[in-house]
């Protein structure tokens, strides 16, 4: 079966107070339980704060290990879940069921 990448920008997420973050995460988690439940789930994870990422680059031909993101950009990864579903409408309905349980948008892209 095909996997496919569900995932959220951290601009995406909004600003909002920690009771509603508190009352969120319960529902994502038990998204991710019917998941694995259904056997479709693969990983799932959000992503810690882009202030204590780090790149690895190979383009100089020598590897060189630089603190922070590769590139300073507006938007970065918040999370994400790979799902291994039969097909595109499967993915979508995880997706709509994440982004439900969230509270904000997710996008998906097929994995090869």
């Amino acid at each position: 079966m095909p996997q496919y990448l569900i995932y959220f920008n951290q601009q995406w997420v909004g600003d909002h107070t920690e009771e509603w973050f508190a009352s969120r995460g319960p529902l994502a988690n038990a998204v991710v339980e019917e998941m694995k439940e259904a056997g479709v789930h693969v990983v799932a994870a959000g992503v810690e704060d882009r202030a204590r990422s780090f790149s690895a680059d190979a383009t100089s031909g020598t590897v060189v290990i630089s603190d922070g993101p590769y590139r300073e950009t507006e938007e970065w990864l918040g999370g994400f879940t790979v799902v291994d579903v039969a097909d595109e409408a499967a993915a979508a309905e995880w997706a709509g069921r994440l982004a439900e349980a969230c509270g904000w948008p997710q996008e998906v892209r097929r994995l090869w």
